[in-house]
């Protein structure tokens, strides 16, 4: 560290004493002398201290900028929502002319309006975590006005002596855009048969019964209880319609920081006078201090209460459900169902989940389904695991809000 302030202010106090040693012929080495001497040395060494960390931050920024600029994937540095910094690869994927095009700018610029809400949510929670928050998808807009698909990761870091927000990601445009073909390949036409055969299938039973009882009416007394079976009927064809339209519908979820036991436990409490009234008491185990998770809260209580639901069904008779919440391994919470019920055997699991596939009588297979899709738009899995008259174990394994940069999976939706 050059002590280059000392000197100056110690030689002018030196000099000064001097000076008035001359003029006013006072003496040279009083009180006085030592004491501004001092006070040069010491104001010296604070001035030559805040230079020195000076020139440190700022030879470790430009490092820190070098680092981002050699690295091949996106990687950009927003404060207050602003790019303070972005690297060589962030303004190829946003076909900007150089960087001084996006320094400065507005990240919600670049965002696709239905994607906003879920950005400022992410925000919050990058401010509150001081982890890596695990990656999520969004639809941006490049600088030519085209969209794509960028899966980014985020760190709350200090950046110029002040906090901001680091972002690494990669344009998962491409991928998708292929996934999307092989699946329209391979499964589009196979769908559509499977599909427009168990539509025709469930639909055509109650029509059926509708017809029937119509005819019925005509010639009975009972038209009370045929017209309720027929608004059954009917409602029937409304809830199969219904789960298609959940499958089919794309939508933008805003994922939002929850606690797992609280979700889990208003889950319970609304499905209790179920359970009650089928002779099945729900027990649950949570463990202590369980992280948070970033989930679309409506979604996946959709999850918990069809895969409840399911439970209750599976014991006729009555029995006990079991609800255990622990933190698996690092990253994940586990989230088992387990009952006591008939189970299922083991060649019918690998085809729970497809559409029509189902063990109940009046079943569409639609509603499980529906829980794999949710669970793998959270970056999670479902698994289920059974034996034959002793239960089935269903396990939901969802990632916590803070996950190591980019080790997920894109989801496809």
């Amino acid at each position: 560290m050059k002590r280059l302030g000392q000197l100056i202010l110690v030689s002018i106090s030196i000099l000064f004493t001097i000076y008035q040693y001359i003029t006013e012929k006072d003496p040279i080495f009083e009180l006085d002398f030592f004491l501004f001497t001092f006070f040069a040395w010491f104001v010296g060494w604070q001035y030559d201290k805040s230079r020195y960390y000076a020139k440190r931050a700022q030879a470790g920024e430009i490092s820190y900028k070098r680092l981002i600029d050699s690295l091949p994937e996106p990687v950009y540095i927003t404060r207050d929502h602003r790019f303070l910094y972005v690297n060589n690869a962030a303004v190829s994927m946003l076909r900007a002319q150089n960087k001084d095009e996006i320094i400065g700018r507005s990240i919600f610029d670049f965002i696709v309006p239905e994607y906003m809400d879920r950005l400022l949510e992410r925000y919050k929670q990058i401010k509150k975590e001081k982890q890596p928050i695990h990656t999520i998808e969004y639809r941006a807009k490049r600088m030519d006005g085209t969209t794509f698909f960028f899966e980014v990761s985020s760190l709350s870091i200090v950046f110029g002596e002040k906090a901001a927000v680091l972002s690494i990601g990669k344009d998962i445009t491409e991928k998708k855009e292929e996934t999307e073909r092989l699946l329209q390949k391979s499964e589009k036409l196979a769908l559509l048969g499977q599909m427009a055969a168990g539509i025709a299938h469930e639909i055509r039973n109650p029509l059926t019964s509708i017809k029937g009882f119509i005819q019925l009416m005509k010639t009975s007394t009972k038209n009370d209880q045929y017209l309720d079976i027929v608004l059954t009927e009917l409602d029937r064809i409304n809830s199969i319609v219904g789960e298609f339209l959940v499958l089919a519908k794309p939508t933008a979820a805003v994922f939002v920081e929850h606690n797992i036991m609280s979700l889990l436990t208003d889950v319970i409490t609304l499905i209790n006078n179920q359970s009650i009234l089928n002779n099945v008491q729900i027990l649950t185990e949570f463990s202590p201090e369980l992280p948070s998770i970033s989930c679309e809260e409506n979604q996946l209580k959709q999850v918990f209460l069809n895969l409840l639901k399911n439970a209750i069904e599976a014991m006729p008779k009555g029995g006990t459900i079991k609800v255990i919440v622990k933190e698996k391994q690092e990253g994940k919470i586990s989230v088992q169902i387990n009952d006591t019920g008939l189970g299922i055997p083991e060649d019918r699991i690998s085809t729970l989940g497809e559409p029509f596939y189902t063990t109940k009588e009046k079943g569409t297979g639609l509603g499980l389904m529906t829980c794999f899709k949710i669970v793998e738009n959270h970056h999670g899995t479902l698994n289920i695991t059974s034996k034959v008259n002793e239960g089935t174990c269903i396990e939901v394994l969802l990632p916590t809000m803070t996950q190591p940069l980019l080790k997920q999976e894109p989801v496809h939706s």
